[in-house]
Parts: structure tokens; C-alpha cells; sequence
């Protein structure tokens, strides 16, 4: 079974192994079609209207497919290769081995966030932003900037001591562990990282951005810690509701899946631990 480490504890070899999956996915174009389907659905998704990945009850269980699918590319290229997790709540500085040259790299030029060392750097050659919000060509991150500060243990273990999942109206409004989790109420746990990275994590085409796969592969943990904690507690709605996807209803873009099918992790793969909150 599939292992999901986290990324501070991968060898060099593990590094190499990924980032040279994730280069050659970049190379023939199944990458930017992963950031393009991801900027598709931010954007669409609405709070008034019909919402899917994002802003809705389904962000839990559309993500965790949305990267067991890159998770499967990624293992076509390597089999060995898994998604790790970026454990926020303990390596929140940019001096965090994740940022280093020969990792995801993290020296960003102050004028307009270029990343300017590691494999995803402009100098390179192999990463090209095409599926981009403005016009550059190259990956941007401004890493803390301004006094921006990642989440901690306590705000994470205060939403996983949150018991139930979601509630009307279904929305960003809405209360309960998902919309916490999520980062529209509360302590805005995973918007607030997507903010400190900035550059394209701030915004709808944050796959640009390796580091995004990781982010939320740590907030699927957090999820899966929060059903471990929560086993009378489920995927709310169960019921038909407009505008959003219910327990057994299907979610685009997937003909076939529903969120009852996502609620287990251990179908498809296992953590290095299961105490996020504790040991982050």
C-alpha cells in the first residue's frame, strides 16, 4: 500500500525520485492539466450557486481524489514515488528543509516572487507556467511575506475538537469542523497557507506551485484524524440539498464517484502517522 511520509523525513533519494516524477509530468503536459481542472473549479465554485471543490461540504472529498489521480500519474512515471505531506504546524519558516535547492527550492527574488533556486527555477528550463494567471512564465512565491504566520498545533487541535462536520448553509458561512478546516471561519487554517506561500499558492492555479500537493496531502490528514476522532460523526449533507453534493451524490469532474467513496483514506493509501495535531 501506497505510504504518505512526511516531507521532512524523505531521503535525497525520495526527493530526487519525486521531483523528477513531478518534471516529467510537467514535460508532457499532464501536469498543467491538473492546475488547469483546479483553476476551473476554484473559479466556479460559489457560494450562491453550485459548488463542488471548493467553499462546500464536498472540498474534503473532492481533494482527496483530485490527489489520489495525481498521486496515480505520478506513479506511472515512478512506482515507487507517493505524495508526502508538509507538516506546517512544525516546519513553518523558510529556512524548512522543504524549501531547499535540492528540493522545492525557495530563494524568491523580492520585486515579483520569482523562485530562483531548485528544480521548479525559471534558470532551468523544465517549468514553465502556462496555465498562469497573468502572463509570466515563471513560478512565484513570496514566503511569509508581510508577517504572514502558518498555522499552529493549537489552532489545528481547537478544529479537530470540533464534532460536527458541516452545517447549513453549506457555504463559507458555515460553521463546523470543514468550513474551519477549510479557512473561511476561525483560525483560516488552509487558506492562511496558501497565503503565506503566496506567489501562484495565493491563487485558483496554486498547482503551479509543487508545494501544493503537500499542503494538501496535510490537510487530508487532518481530516482523517478528524474522523478517527469523530466515527459517529459523518459527511454532511446526507440529504439532497441544492447547489451542493451530498453524501452519495457525484462529483464533477468524475462520473463515478461520490463522496461516501472518499470517506475511508485506508482503501488507497496509509500516513507515516496518525496523531497530525499532536506531532504536526
Amino acid at each position: 500500500m501506497t505510504v504518505r511520509k512526511n516531507q521532512a523525513t524523505l531521503t535525497s533519494e525520495e526527493k530526487r525520485a519525486l521531483t523528477n516524477a513531478l518534471l516529467e509530468l510537467k514535460r508532457t503536459g499532464v501536469y498543467d492539466r491538473y492546475v488547469a481542472a483546479h483553476n476551473n473549479f476554484l473559479l466556479s465554485d460559489s457560494d450562491f450557486g453550485d459548488r463542488v471543490g471548493h467553499r462546500s461540504p464536498s472540498f474534503l472529498p473532492w481533494h482527496r481524489r483530485f490527489l489520489l489521480d495525481f498521486e496515480a500519474a505520478l506513479q506511472k512515471v515512478d512506482p515507487k514515488v507517493s505524495l508526502p505531506y508538509w507538516g506546517w504546524t512544525v516546519d513553518r519558516t523558510p529556512a524548512s528543509s522543504l524549501w531547499a535547492a535540492d528540493f522545492l527550492g525557495g530563494t524568491n527574488r523580492a520585486r515579483d516572487g520569482q523562485v530562483l533556486d531548485g528544480p521548479f527555477a525559471r534558470a532551468g528550463g523544465n517549468w514553465a507556467i502556462t496555465a498562469g494567471v497573468d502572463g509570466r512564465d515563471f513560478l512565484r512565491r513570496t514566503l511569509g511575506a508581510g508577517g504572514a504566520q502558518l498555522p499552529t498545533k493549537a489552532e489545528v487541535n481547537a478544529v479537530l475538537a470540533m464534532t460536527v462536520y458541516d452545517t447549513a448553509p453549506w457555504n463559507s458561512a458555515s460553521d463546523g469542523f470543514r468550513n474551519h478546516l477549510e479557512g473561511w471561519r476561525g483560525a483560516n487554517l488552509h487558506n492562511r497557507v496558501h497565503v503565506w506561500v503566496g506567489g501562484h499558492m495565493a491563487s485558483a492555479a496554486s498547482p503551479n506551485d509543487p508545494v501544493f500537493w503537500m499542503h494538501h496531502a496535510f490537510i487530508d490528514m487532518l481530516w482523517a484524524e478528524w474522523q478517527r476522532r469523530n466515527p459517529k460523526s459523518g459527511y454532511q449533507p446526507a440529504a439532497r440539498t441544492p447547489n451542493v453534493v451530498d453524501l452519495r451524490d457525484t462529483m464533477r469532474p468524475w462520473n463515478d464517484v461520490t463522496p461516501a467513496d472518499m470517506l475511508d483514506h485506508r482503501t488507497f493509501y496509509a500516513f507515516d502517522t496518525e496523531t497530525p495535531g499532536a506531532k504536526g
